[in-house]
């Protein structure tokens, strides 16, 4: 008899099996005389459609409304029922004594194999593996301590409740406000508050009103010295006082303070923050870099798993760190992390915290050596920016000397600060030497400095900025320090759990609310589109705050703890769903589409809307019903010939027209044309294989998918 081991996904499924050498390999699974590993592919069983229950609903009614089923159902997700299938078998498999849990260790991992051994009816005894590293040690030690399935019984249920409760109240209200109004309107506890927050920048931007103050400066030795009182002022006159009583004066050192400090570098990237600097750096979009990462993990196996809200290790992985470098040591950071090799590395390590990682440790790159000339152009972007970070955090503090020199000219007070490297320590990973300031050597308390240029700057205060993808993100995961939501508990409830949404969810809730029109991007700036603040203004108020996740998180963690009943959390939620439907049945309010066209759809006749999307526009069909789309243009990565910009794409097929915003413009005729004249008739190997990782290029592509198999 043997034990059966399910997995969340297939990596973590080969490295268990790995560890445990169980090594005949088989159709979805691996097996050996004591264990078999399976896996999952994330969910291979979710909750079923509203027309599952009743083929009438397949039609959207309000009338129909509320739709709450007595008991909630699942069905196996259709593109992965074969895996399903493969592990059902194995649940019931006469061999398989019993179950060993594998899967992430949190809610969702707990969700994501109840729900599979639900469906396949097991009613074979439970083990939970619950491991927050999938290292050969932390592996190891985890089937060594293995525990009783039955312990998590309380966060099954606190996880099942989430997911039905979402179901709930998001299907309801989407199909009631989209009836009521006719048009297609989305509402959901993460998204729908998403675009508040859009919205309440773009309000502090419009409302804001700059004021003018002045500074004032003087030239003395070289140096640029700031007045102390007043720092700043909004009269210029008080300055230009000032500025009378000291012109032609000399100046006299009054003190010099040095003091030697240190700076430690920035935690490891969680996705998070990895997706906003990668925004920052590169301007990339936190589904571009999600994408990124996850063919980093699953492709080339150079980083460990992207989607995780922790900054920390955990100290069974201190062992594997100089494997970790030794990999790096194929980049152009080979010197640097070379150096690091002669340290020792324990525990006590500043990123190493056992208490901080949940489901899964911080995003660093694995043991396995990259060749940078397979990785496409993003691919090794992002992996250097992983790699950078982790080599700084082995590395010592960076030590400066902080200076402030006090001039006093006449009665008044003026600062100079510099600082002044030390020992560069992280920095060198960006830096090559240190810098140094003999004139500040030359200078000693009480010495007299000439006064030259004082000079009055005159300043605005400036709004704060507009939400981009990377800080739109960072505010999802904050919200209690954008709302006020009265009750410092909720603040509590948002920070601890993550804010809205999850680092696996987020990027996905902004792309949706960019698809469904409800926000868009100018220059990099996201606003709130017309549809959108009709959104707002036509949901219940209280699916347009955090306050319901902030309520909903606090009693899931109470249900985690047995404090609670999950049964009564659901009909909670059903009597929210009565009230947020009755709520949009009885609104006498309009919706307008404001983007109508004279275009009618082809499909049922009544007119298309036109609809920012990231890349271009297109007609959408105003019926909800309908779900026609026409591309009117977008944005491609086909480049210009003259200024080598991507081109913009109008119309389709053969009467479609590239334009570049240098002004060129040419046919699909032409473009075809072109690029047959510069296609060679052979592609050398390296060529080849560079295109097929090229992440740029066309998916679904037939001929990558005929050629993947060929080995060059």
């Amino acid at each position: 008899m043997k034990s059966l081991i399910i997995a969340e996904k297939p990596s973590v499924g080969r490295d268990i099996a790995k560890t445990l050498n169980i090594n005949e390999k088989r159709n979805g699974y691996f097996e050996n005389n004591k264990y078999i590993v399976t896996w999952a592919l994330g969910h291979l069983v979710t909750n079923a459609t509203p027309e599952q229950y009743d083929t009438s609903y397949k039609e959207w009614k309000l009338n129909d409304l509320p739709i709450i089923p007595n008991k909630m159902k699942t069905i196996v997700i259709s593109k992965t029922r074969k895996q399903f299938s493969t592990v059902q078998s194995l649940i019931n498999h006469n061999k398989v004594k019993d179950i060993i849990i594998a899967t992430d260790a949190g809610r969702e991992g707990e969700l994501v194999a109840r729900l599979i051994l639900d469906k396949a009816h097991n009613k074979k005894p439970i083990k939970r593996l619950w491991i927050s590293s999938v290292t050969n040690k932390a592996i190891k030690e985890g089937f060594n301590k293995l525990q009783d399935g039955r312990k998590f019984n309380n966060l099954y249920h606190a996880a099942l409740a989430r997911s039905e409760a979402d179901w709930i109240v998001g299907i309801n209200a989407t199909r009631a406000l989209t009836t009521k109004y006719d048009a297609q309107l989305s509402l959901g506890r993460v998204q729908t508050p998403t675009i508040q927050l859009v919205q309440m920048r773009q309000n502090e931007i419009n409302h804001f009103k700059p004021q003018t103050y002045y500074t004032m400066k003087l030239n003395a030795a070289g140096l640029t010295f700031d007045c102390v009182k007043p720092q700043s002022h909004s009269d210029k006159a008080v300055l230009e006082g000032i500025k009378k009583e000291i012109d032609g004066q000399t100046g006299h050192i009054a003190s010099i303070n040095k003091s030697h400090k240190k700076a430690y570098p920035q935690q490891l990237y969680n996705l998070t923050d990895l997706q906003q600097d990668a925004y920052k750096r590169f301007h990339l979009g936190p589904k571009e870099t999600l994408n990124t990462l996850q063919a980093l993990y699953e492709r080339h196996k150079l980083v460990t798993y992207p989607r995780t809200d922790s900054n920390y290790l955990t100290d069974d992985m201190v062992d594997t760190l100089k494997d970790r470098l030794k990999a790096i040591m194929a980049t152009s950071l080979k010197d640097i992390a070379k150096a690091q090799m002669s340290h020792t590395f324990s525990a006590k390590q500043r990123f190493v915290n056992n208490s901080k990682v949940s489901d899964h440790h911080a995003i660093i790159p694995t043991e396995v050596r990259p060749d940078m000339n397979q990785l496409s152009q993003r691919e090794s972007k992002i992996y250097m920016m992983i790699a950078q970070r982790y080599l700084e955090n082995l590395m010592p503090p960076h030590e400066y000397e902080a200076i402030a020199i006090e001039l006093k000219v006449g009665q008044h007070t003026f600062t100079f600060k510099d600082k002044v490297t030390t020992k560069l320590g992280f920095k060198a990973v960006y830096e090559n030497s240190e810098n140094t300031n003999s004139q500040l050597d030359q200078l000693q308390k009480g010495a007299t400095l000439n006064v030259s240029k004082i000079r009055i700057e005159e300043h605005e205060t400036t709004p704060p900025p507009y939400f981009n993808e990377g800080s739109l993100l960072k505010a999802m995961e904050n919200p209690q320090k954008f709302f006020d939501l009265s009750d410092k508990k909720h603040d509590k409830t948002l920070k601890d759990t993550g804010g809205i949404g999850t680092v696996a969810t987020r990027a996905d809730i902004i792309e949706k609310l960019f698809n469904m029109n409800a926000i868009e991007a100018r220059d990099g700036k996201i606003k709130v589109t017309s549809k959108g603040k009709q959104i707002l203004e036509l949901a219940p108020q209280k699916l347009t705050s955090p306050l319901l996740t902030a309520e909903w998180e606090e009693k899931l963690l109470l249900i985690e703890q047995g404090k609670y009943d999950a049964r009564q959390f659901i009909s909670e939620m059903k009597t929210f769903t009565n009230q947020v439907v009755s709520e949009i049945k009885e609104s006498e309010q309009n919706y307008k589409h404001d983007n109508l066209t004279t275009t009618e759809c082809p499909t049922c006749g009544k007119f298309m809307i036109k609809v920012k999307t990231k890349n271009g526009q297109m007609l959408v069909c105003q019926d909800p019903q309908c779900k026609t789309k026409k591309n009117v243009q977008r944005k491609t990565n086909a480049r210009c010939p003259n200024c080598h910009k991507k081109m913009t794409l109008f119309g389709r097929g053969k009467d479609a027209v590239y334009r570049c915003v240098c002004g060129h413009t040419e046919t699909q005729a032409q473009m075809d044309k072109r690029h047959k004249n510069k296609k060679s008739d052979k592609v050398n190997k390296k060529d080849l294989k560079k295109y097929m990782n090229n992440d740029e290029g066309i998916e679904n592509n037939p001929f990558q998918d005929a050629l993947k198999g060929l080995k060059f």
